[in-house]
């Protein structure tokens, strides 16, 4: 019988399929981070009034630029990746709870969820064989 899973799972298992899947997946999540972290840096003072009026100090933006871009960047790059997106998955959770609690913005709430589980998967299973963690691994 065939099992389309067991034939998806023996085209993925190649492995310059794999590396080039898991970069792919990384791009893909660390895109949101980078933008976001880039737009809070050249909207700095409409960002700071933003998270005052969420009742989070303006002097956590620093913080959270280094978090969402130098964040971003190295799950890009794969350096640090699995430290890395611990971090965003921690802070994908507690930006959804901080800024979209309220029933107006569930789909930001369930997109932070999301982002965590795929950030919480690329913990466990690291930056794969096209990253700078794979090289300093070696």
């Amino acid at each position: 019988m065939l099992n389309p899973n067991v034939v998806l799972k023996n085209i993925v298992h190649q492995a310059h399929t794999d590396a080039t899947l898991a970069l792919i997946a990384r791009a893909l999540l660390a895109y949101i981070f980078i933008v976001a972290g880039w737009g809070k840096l050249t909207a700095y003072s409409a960002t700071v009034g933003y998270m005052e009026s969420m009742g989070v100090p303006g002097a956590m933006l620093p913080l959270t630029i280094l978090v969402e871009f130098g964040g971003g960047l190295a799950l890009l790059f794969g350096f640090q990746a699995r430290f890395a997106a611990l971090g965003l998955a921690v802070f994908s959770l507690i930006t959804a709870f901080l800024f979209h609690g309220g029933a107006e913005d569930s789909i930001n709430f369930m997109k932070n969820f999301a982002m965590a589980g795929g950030l919480f998967f690329l913990m466990l299973h690291g930056a794969g064989r096209f990253s700078f963690d794979h090289l300093i691994e070696k």
